[in-house]
């Protein structure tokens, strides 16, 4: 099946389109009902009539884009009409919800007269937050947004105009930068002189580009102030000059931004290009000129951007209009303007020069990325442009006077976080937490480059004082490639004097069978021996390892060296998984094989207190297939006899009982209903599954079929902080993990 047949399935399958629309408050009872509509509604519609700035308050119209169209300039498919045109809008309203979490209405218009246009969607303002410009055609489209935005007192913003202008105007802050090249010296010609083309010229000068030094190109070559005929948008661009033809312009310029057909450029007009040239080609589906011919024209640094996915530096506009709604919306501006446009393009800039997350680079098949000629704007399933353009653009707003709302700076990059999921809401409370007193996180496999990555982001954020265990040639080696500009403290357990930790580990296992030979041999040969003395003796503050090594054999060193706390006696794994509107900890789940009564009380006192430092109260519930007595035998009497234990603890804090079902235990109309004398007065966030195989099974069936995210495995019961990885982590998991680490250091476990 082809690809046009795979999108008319794609589109026809039940349900036909791509939106819906779906409740956000309960429905369920007949009070419910009254409170949605009739009579409840009346009392939010009295407030708003008195005061129409409460709709915010009331409505969806704070998160609410209206994508409109004509359908009469449609990317690649022309002037197709309105009702024709609404796969793409829809499709438009896809992206908002998907990137930014924005709702859409999309708005096909039938309307070809230009003030019936503009009088329609005037007059939709009282519905939207924000109005979504799309695919209309030019000159009509900046007659459209001009009276729009004089009109409305909410943001209206013309994609087809602004988005490729900002994109590629992050794109080409770097390039200059790469290149050498200054912004008010580079000579620039643009190939195309459309909507999108004009809109991106103007976008450069207001970033820096003088404007004599652009010259434009439509169908009939340069426009110059000669030619007859011209619109006054394109007499704008006319530049005075003595070329004629585009490869006549290109000759010596620096940069080449294509926005017109495919394969009007050649070789030579490449190779005619001042050294270490930049080139935009990014018609679609097929660029001016392809990536590979492009690149192959000339010996220097070519540095090039398209507007195709399997070309390096795609010009995607989805790197823009949804982040660039997200905070106008936030901060109710009246509008999207010049200074919120350039906020964005540098906020886009700045994060191409960042280090890019395992999960982005996996998305793009495993290649290193790495900021360079290859890599000079953000990738569009980058989930941190959310993160880095909305905050500029709501900054720029307040700064330029357009926004109605204030915000905090911290509070609304956690708000920002919490739209992508429970878990970096939750998360967020622990960086938080380290970032206030950072301690120092041995790493026992410093030498790893996902490691080292981590290391850095560690030092950047303020999360924590990594310190390295490794060669020290080969981490500093590994953090220049990467581009990673940081002195970590490297300690290399194979140079150097470590008498001190040899005797410690001598004392320690000498009647285990270790001999100093040996304990020598542990501290200069095995990192993990290393790091667990180093805590041991307070030389650090806590160790994170295992990314390299099995899981028992990683959490071996650490049992012998450290050990338990002097209240407990088993260490336990504990999983924090999230779902949309609910937190669970699960233990244990990666160390106890079959924990007995006193061991299973243990594991949830040091489970519940883990919560905590996650600002959650805990609520535990000891796990069975049988409910309070149902079935009597061996197993269900070791869980009672734990929850016995508990209850007779004069020092418990927290809710706790069972022995119990699962089912029971998280639905609170069984839990309530049925179990009305539980001690458990809300479900549970704290499952103590009654052995390890249970364990391990439950927290993976919960995350892969129940879609939760997991964080962890966090190690509870140790002495002083220990946290054991996963092979498969990824930078995020070590990173935040260090800030499990960091606050159980603050908490002096």
């Amino acid at each position: 099946m082809g690809l046009d047949e795979d999108a008319r399935s794609y589109h026809r399958d039940e349900p036909p389109g791509k939106l819906e629309i779906s409740t956000t408050k309960s429905t369920s009872t007949q009070r419910d009902l009254s409170l949605a509509y009739s009579p409840g509604v009346a009392a939010p519609c009295r407030d708003i009539a008195a005061d129409t700035s409460r709709a915010y308050e009331y409505t969806s119209k704070g998160n609410l884009v209206g994508v409109i169209s004509d359908g009469s300039a449609v990317l690649g498919l022309g002037d197709i009409g309105a009702q024709a045109s609404k796969p793409v809008m829809e499709g438009k309203g896809v992206l908002f919800k998907r990137f930014a979490d924005i709702d859409v209405f999309d708005v096909e218009l039938d309307i070809t007269d230009t003030e019936s246009f503009i009088s329609t969607v005037s007059a939709m303002e009282p519905t939207f937050g924000g109005i979504n410009l799309e695919d209309i055609t030019a000159p009509e489209c900046f007659e459209i947004e001009t009276r729009l935005r004089e009109t409305m007192d909410i943001p209206v913003f013309h994609d087809d105009q602004h988005g490729t202008a900002i994109i590629s105007g992050a794109a080409l802050l770097n390039a200059c930068d790469i290149a050498e090249k200054e912004l008010s010296d580079v000579t620039i010609v643009f190939s195309g002189a459309g909507a999108s083309a004009i809109s991106t010229a103007r976008f450069y000068i207001s970033l820096g580009v003088k404007k004599e030094n652009i010259i434009m190109c439509d169908s009939s070559g340069v426009i110059t102030p000669d030619r007859s005929r011209l619109s006054k948008y394109k007499s704008e661009f006319a530049a005075d000059v003595s070329a004629k033809t585009l490869t006549e312009a290109m000759n010596g310029a620096d940069v080449f931004v294509g926005l017109s057909v495919g394969g009007i450029v050649d070789e030579d007009m490449i190779r005619s290009m001042a050294d270490n040239p930049i080139v935009f080609a990014m018609a679609n589906p097929d660029p001016e000129i392809q990536y590979a011919k492009a690149k192959a024209a000339r010996d220097d640094t070519v540095i090039m951007a398209t507007g195709r996915s399997d070309y390096p530096n795609q010009v995607n506009n989805v790197l823009g209009f949804p982040f660039i709604f997200r905070g106008a919306l936030d901060v109710r501006a009246t509008e999207i303007n010049e200074a919120m446009k350039r906020a964005a393009a540098e906020a886009l800039a700045e994060l191409a020069r960042k280090d890019v997350p395992d999960a982005v680079i996996k998305a793009y098949g495993d290649e290193p990325i790495q900021f360079g000629p290859e890599y000079v704007i953000p990738k569009p399933l980058d989930p941190r442009v959310l993160f880095e353009v909305a905050p500029a653009v709501a900054t720029a707003a307040i700064e330029s006077g357009c926004a109605r709302e204030q915000v905090d700076s911290q509070i609304y990059q956690e708000q920002l976080e919490a739209r992508l999921g429970t878990s970096r809401e939750v998360m967020r409370v622990i960086l938080n937490k380290a970032k206030s007193e950072p301690k120092r996180v041995a790493l026992a496999e410093g030498s790893d480059e996902k490691i080292i990555r981590a290391a850095y982001q560690m030092q950047e954020q303020g999360i924590a004082v990594p310190i390295l265990l490794g060669d020290g040639d080969e981490i500093q080696n590994t953090a220049r490639s990467l581009g990673l500009q940081f002195s970590p403290q490297v300690f290399d357990p194979d140079s150097g004097n470590w008498d001190r930790y040899i005797d410690r580990l001598f004392e320690l296992r000498q009647r285990n069978g270790i001999t100093r030979r040996e304990a020598k041999d542990l501290i200069t040969g095995n990192t993990n021996y290393f790091a667990s003395v180093m805590v041991e003796q307070g030389d650090a503050d806590a160790m994170l390892t295992g990314l390299t090594n099995h899981y028992p054999s990683a959490l071996r060193p650490p049992l012998q060296v450290i050990g338990t706390g002097p209240e407990t006696t088993h260490a336990a794994g504990v999983y924090l998984l999230t779902f949309k509107n609910r937190v669970i900890f699960a233990a244990d789940t990666t160390v106890n094989v079959d924990p007995g009564a006193a061991e299973l009380a243990e594991i949830t006192q040091s489970t519940a207190a883990l919560a905590r430092r996650f600002n959650i109260e805990p609520r535990a519930a000891m796990l069975s297939y049988s409910n309070f007595g149902s079935v009597e035998n061996e197993a269900t009497s070791c869980i009672r006899d734990a929850v016995e234990r508990l209850h007779a603890d004069d020092s418990l804090d927290f809710d706790v009982d069972g022995e119990m079902q699962a089912d029971t235990a998280v639905v609170e109309d069984i839990l309530t209903g049925t179990y009305e004398f539980s001690q458990l007065n809300e479900p549970a966030n704290v499952l103590i599954f009654p052995d390890l195989e249970a364990g391990n099974i439950g927290y993976k069936l919960l995350q892969r079929l129940g879609g939760a995210e997991a964080i962890g495995p966090m190690l509870v019961g140790m002495d002083k902080p220990v946290h054991v990885l996963q092979r498969d982590d990824e930078v995020k998991d070590i990173v935040n993990l260090a800030g499990v680490a960091v606050v159980d250091a603050q908490d002096g476990n």
